[in-house]
Formats: C-alpha cells, structure tokens, sequence
C-alpha cells in the first residue's frame, strides 16, 4: 500500500525517518513529504499559501496510481491531510491523524503561533506545556531545533476550504499522544471547535502516550499504530 506521511510545522520528510523502515519493511511503499517553501532555511516563504500545501498532497495523492492510499498526517498535517481527503474523497482508504484534529471548512490550522516576515519560526520551548515535551531530553531537544525550519505563515493563517461532504465518508484513525483518548472524547462531546469535523466521522481511537512528537520519541510505536490502520484500510 502506499502510504503519504505529512509533518507537521517546522518539519519536513527528514522527520519520518524512523518510522519510515518498518513500513517499507511490512511491504508498502511510504512517501514521506517536503512540502512546498520546507526545503530550505533559505527558502522563499512568502508566497506558499495553505492550498500549496493541500495541492502538494493531493498530487502525492495522484502520483501513486489508481490503487488507493493510507494518508498520515501529524499535527496541523492533519488539517492539511482532511483538506486532500476532501479534494481526493474516493482514493483515500484510511486517514490517520497524528496528535492533530481534520480541521473544517472556515478554520484555521495554527493561527496563534506569532509570525515574523511571513514565516513561522519555532518559539521558544516554553511556549509548549510539559506534556508537549514529554520523552524529549535536552539533546533531542537541542536536535529538534537544529533541524527546523520556519513554517510559512500563509499555511497556518489562511482559511481552510472544504467541499465535498464524502470526507466523512473515508474512515479515520485519531492518535491520542500527548493527550488522551478520554480527552479528546471530552472535547469531542463538548462541541469544541477544533474538532468538530470528528463528530461526522468514524473514528478509530488509538492512545499512544508521549509528548507532541511521537515520530522521535516513540517511532516503533507509530509505525506499528500506522500499520494497523493500513491493515483496517
């Protein structure tokens, strides 16, 4: 199966890498994506909107024949990954959301975080609680900052647009890490905004205890979780 592995802010393809062999070791063919103005510290942000990145998954998408995929995404990835299931309804078998919610029609993916000429740096550890963090040591942390890059403030702040009510219809993996299950239940339940979109979905629920990051700090862990999603898809 092919499976699409979209990061989260600050990342690009380099942030799968150990999760990446035993899905190519289980047999599928994973594609870890550098999306657009992510290439580079160097690179030109200024002009990469959210629709840059839904297109560069939606062209994933249809470069990999007419069989169809398993879509992962961590983070604000996951509102950009629902944006490609809405785009691509009929070859997508499975979403599977990473620590982030399928953002809806009109939201937003990350619009708090404070820009500076366009781009998204990443703040300053302190603006993370604890829990974010968890599993991540001084020199893992030292090492994520090493290699991240700014995010391009066009993709965190522009309004997500949605068309095609067959999303609801492509089953959903959520995993819960540095929340849990219950919680995000709780949230569900309570109409919260972010997650909205999950109360017209089916929704498979996966804890998976760690900080924000588990493809660093629990890689095995996710890679087993996304494979039995492509298993279920």
């Amino acid at each position: 199966m092919d499976i699409i592995l979209v990061p989260g802010l600050w990342l690009d393809a380099s942030s799968w890498e150990r999760v990446v062999p035993a899905l190519e070791a289980a047999g599928h063919r994973a594609h870890p994506l550098t999306l657009p103005g992510m290439g580079s510290e160097d690179a030109d942000r200024s002009g990469v909107g959210l629709r840059d990145h839904v297109d560069a998954v939606v062209a994933a998408i249809d470069a990999c024949g007419p069989a169809k995929v398993l879509l992962v995404g961590h983070s604000a990835g996951c509102g950009i990954c629902h944006a490609a299931v809405d785009a691509r309804p009929d070859r997508v078998a499975r979403a599977v959301y990473v620590g982030g919610f399928p953002t809806g029609d009109g939201g937003t993916l990350a619009e708090d975080f404070p820009a500076e000429d366009g781009d998204v740096p990443l703040p300053d550890w302190s603006a993370f609680g604890p829990e974010d963090l968890t599993d991540l040591d001084d020199e893992a942390l030292a090492r994520f900052r090493e290699r991240a890059l700014p995010s391009p403030a066009r993709v965190v702040r522009e309004r997500q647009r949605l068309s095609d009510e067959r999303r609801y219809d492509v089953p959903v993996t959520a995993v819960a890490t540095e929340y849990t299950t219950e919680t995000l239940r709780g949230w569900i339940a309570s109409g919260a905004e972010p997650v909205r979109e999950f109360t017209r979905l089916r929704v498979d629920h996966v804890d998976l205890p760690t900080g924000h990051w588990p493809q660093l700090t629990r890689p095995d862990d996710l890679a087993r979780v996304i494979l039995d999603a492509a298993a279920s898809g």
